[in-house]
C-alpha cells in the first residue's frame, strides 16, 4: 500500500491503519473460543429487538445487521419473517453464526467483511440493526457509518442499535474522540450517552432510547447491564 494522501479517503485509511497497529486485539481469535462465557454468545436475540416486534414498532421486512457476531439477532429477524443479510468482519464469527443457522434451518445470508467496504443501493433495506457495533467505531469513521445507514434505509425506515454506556460494566471508555488519537486506542470501545447518541444520530427521528433490561439467564432473550438501546426512524 502506497503512503499517500491524495484525497479524503487516503486520511480515513491511514488512520484505520494507524489505530490497528496499536491494538494487538483480534476479532478471529476472540470468536475462535466459543466456550468462554461471553454474556453476548448466547444464542437468543436482544430484549429490546423482540420488544419492537411485540409493541408493533417494527415489522418483517429485509433487514441489514452491521457487525453479527455468532447471528443470533440475524437468526431472530430470520424467524420473525424477514430477509436478511448479516455482515461481519470476523471470519470466525460469521462460521458460527452459518453453523447456527443450519442447526435452526434458518435462511440468513451471512457476509464477511467491513462493513465500509459493502457495495449498496440506495433504499435497500427497511431497518437496520447494529448490537455492538457502533461503539468499536473509531470517530473518523462516524460520519461514513451514518451515510452508510442513510444510503440503506429506505424512507421511513428504522435503525436501531445496542451500545455501551460511558464506564459500563462490560465496557464504554469515557474518553473524548481526540483522546482516542492521542492514545491511538478506543479502549475496547467507547462509551455513549443518551444525548451523545441523540446528538450524533440527530438527522433522524428518535422512537426510543433506554437502557438495556437485565435478564436473567437461561432465558430466551439477553439482556444485560451497561447497555442502552435506541431506535430510530429515517
Amino acid at each position: 500500500m502506497k503512503e499517500v494522501i491524495g484525497e479524503h479517503k487516503d486520511i480515513l485509511v491511514m488512520l484505520d491503519h494507524l489505530l490497528k497497529e496499536q491494538s494487538k486485539f483480534n476479532w478471529d481469535n476472540f470468536y475462535s473460543e466459543r466456550d468462554r462465557g461471553i454474556p453476548f454468545f448466547v444464542n437468543y436475540p436482544d430484549e429490546n429487538l423482540v420488544s419492537y416486534f411485540e409493541n408493533n414498532l417494527i415489522k418483517p421486512g429485509r433487514v441489514l445487521e452491521l457487525g453479527c457476531g455468532p447471528g443470533r439477532n440475524a437468526l431472530y429477524f430470520a424467524e420473525m419473517g424477514c430477509s436478511v443479510d448479516a455482515v461481519d468482519l470476523s471470519q470466525e464469527s460469521i462460521q458460527w453464526a452459518k453453523e447456527r443457522a443450519t442447526e435452526k434451518n434458518t435462511n440468513v445470508n451471512f457476509i464477511n467483511k467491513n462493513i465500509f467496504e459493502l457495495e449498496l443501493a440506495e433504499g435497500q433495506y427497511d431497518i437496520v440493526y447494529d448490537s455492538g457495533c457502533f461503539h468499536h467505531i473509531a470517530p473518523h469513521r462516524r460520519m461514513s457509518y451514518i451515510n452508510l445507514v442513510k444510503k440503506a434505509l429506505k424512507p421511513n425506515g428504522f435503525f436501531a442499535l445496542t451500545c455501551f454506556i460511558p464506564g459500563g460494566e462490560l465496557g464504554g471508555a469515557e474518553i473524548s474522540d481526540w483522546e482516542v488519537y492521542r492514545m491511538m486506542s478506543l479502549k475496547g470501545g467507547l462509551g455513549y450517552t443518551e444525548e451523545k447518541l441523540r446528538e450524533i444520530f440527530k438527522d433522524f427521528k428518535e422512537i426510543e432510547i433506554r437502557k438495556m433490561l437485565e435478564i436473567e439467564q437461561p432465558n430466551n432473550l439477553f439482556g444485560v447491564k451497561g447497555l442502552t438501546t435506541a431506535l430510530f426512524q429515517k
